[in-house]
């Protein structure tokens, strides 16, 4: 690593605690002190390099906890490999993801992991950690899991959905649940009833209502609240925090309140496509609808300005985007005819940031706010913290430097992502992403990237931070 000194000048620096004009002194890839912008401290220092951030927003590079790059799925994989995925999220102002690896039924959590380290060693061209996804619960994985929280793999993800693929029973769930407890571990759950799930799209197919719109219908906003319900009372029954990914209802929402109330420890995130994109978009004309096919599945759009309150009142944590794209030409079409076989997944680690600085722009959060949901209270969540998430002296120099006043149009004409489509075509937001240091080297320089592929370092984690 390069001893060099970077300063950055003349900028707001936004946290989630404190915004403040001041200048930052970044040293061997950490940030060594920050001062207020014209005092004596910051007039005082010297650098290598100086970074004009003047009429900027000086923020910590983004955290995107829910990632799925090159997963197989469907019978096809995602479509961005770590390559292609880590970069666009560079060009998006996220400077850390944690992506999951999977454990296959009949083969342990470690040969899981062992193939995503394959896939993503020297390949990403910013810093990665993963979570595991258990799909075979038994009593050789439940020990796998303290070796594993022990090596920093500190979160294990769980399905009541998807039977026959990653789905647990309810003894399987809480059995995972008490080690957890145990252990330290977190418990990340995907809340949708599968079981009842699979009914209802057996019985739409043979109604002959296959087209993508019926991939919402069947997948009711119900659904996932009684599996949230059921997630949170096993959670409770083990002693066990939990986390449930990818909120999209407000019903289910309703459940985290409840719990939240109680001072239970659970906590929620949801995804940018559950608070911009709604059943209009799975009902648009032809297959179109199929390139918003994920599960959770989009909501009616009443079910947004629920999400937004969560995420004022903190019932609602964190803003990942559950990244996992497939190509709208040979792969999504794959479940033409029969939307049960569409691939599930939206593409959006590049646009999560700007998305949400779109929201403070239109009054939904603060400032602050989009620097928690998307950098601290992640960083936080998955023991990340305080490396990542913000800027603070002896942080990693993960630094976005961000045009608040840029105009952009969101296509896939300008994304970086590996798919053939934009979730967001056409939409205009108001920022951009313009410098982007990664552990203080400037991966993308005024809209040029100057990364490489294999700076990206394996990140390995502590426990979550807000327990104990």
């Amino acid at each position: 690593m390069s001893s060099t000194r970077t300063l950055i000048q003349g900028g707001l620096v936004i946290t989630a605690a404190d915004e403040i004009h001041a200048d930052v002194l970044i040293e061997d890839g950490r940030v060594a002190a920050i001062a207020a912008h014209g005092s004596a401290v910051a007039d005082s220092w010297t650098a290598d390099r100086t970074v004009d951030a003047a009429n900027r927003y000086v923020i910590p590079g983004g955290v995107d906890v829910h990632t799925h790059m090159e997963l197989p799925f469907g019978g096809t994989f995602a479509s961005d490999t770590f390559e292609t995925g880590t970069r666009a999220a560079a060009w998006g102002g996220t400077t850390t993801i944690v992506d999951f690896a999977v454990q296959s039924v009949g083969h342990s959590a470690r040969e899981g992991l062992d193939a995503w380290h394959a896939k993503a060693d020297g390949n990403c061209a910013i810093d990665y950690a993963f979570h595991m996804i258990l799909s075979d619960v038994n009593s050789s994985s439940l020990r796998e899991m303290d070796r594993l929280v022990e090596e920093g793999v500190t979160s294990f993800k769980l399905f009541m959905a998807y039977p026959g693929v990653f789905y647990s029973d309810d003894g399987q769930i809480l059995r995972a649940m008490q080690r957890s407890a145990g252990n330290g571990g977190l418990i990340m759950m995907h809340a949708e009833n599968g079981i009842a799930i699979d009914v209802l799209v057996e019985q739409a197919l043979a109604e002959g209502r296959t087209d993508p719109r019926y991939h919402g219908e069947v997948r009711k906003a119900l659904l996932e609240a009684e599996a949230t319900h059921r997630a949170i009372q096993l959670a409770r029954v083990a002693g066990a925090p939990l986390y449930v990914v990818h909120v999209s209802a407000e019903e289910a929402l309703a459940e985290l309140v409840v719990a939240r109330d109680k001072g239970l420890p659970v906590f929620g995130e949801t995804c940018p496509q559950y608070l911009f994109l709604s059943t209009d978009n799975l009902a648009e004309p032809g297959f179109e609808g199929a390139k918003y096919v994920c599960s959770t599945p989009l909501r009616p759009k009443e079910h947004h300005a629920a999400l937004w309150r969560g995420l004022r009142t903190n019932d609602l944590q964190v803003v990942s985007t559950d990244h996992c794209p497939f190509c709208f030409t040979g792969q999504k079409d794959l479940g033409r005819g029969d939307f049960s076989k569409i691939p599930n997944g939206l593409p959006g680690v590049e646009n999560r940031m700007d998305l949400l600085h779109q929201a403070v722009i239109d009054g939904h959060i603060t400032r602050r706010r989009w620097i928690e949901i998307a950098c601290a209270t992640p960083a936080r969540m998955f023991g990340l913290y305080p490396k990542k998430g913000t800027i603070a002296p002896g942080a990693d120099a993960d630094i976005v430097i961000y045009d608040p006043h840029a105009e952009q149009t969101l296509g896939v004409e300008t994304q970086h992502m590996n798919v053939d489509y934009s979730a967001y075509e056409g939409r205009s937001v108001t920022g951009q992403v313009e410098t982007v240091l990664s552990r203080g080297e400037a991966i993308i320089d005024r809209r040029e990237f100057t990364g490489r592929i294999g700076h990206g370092q394996y990140t390995p984690r502590g426990t979550c931070q807000y327990l104990g």
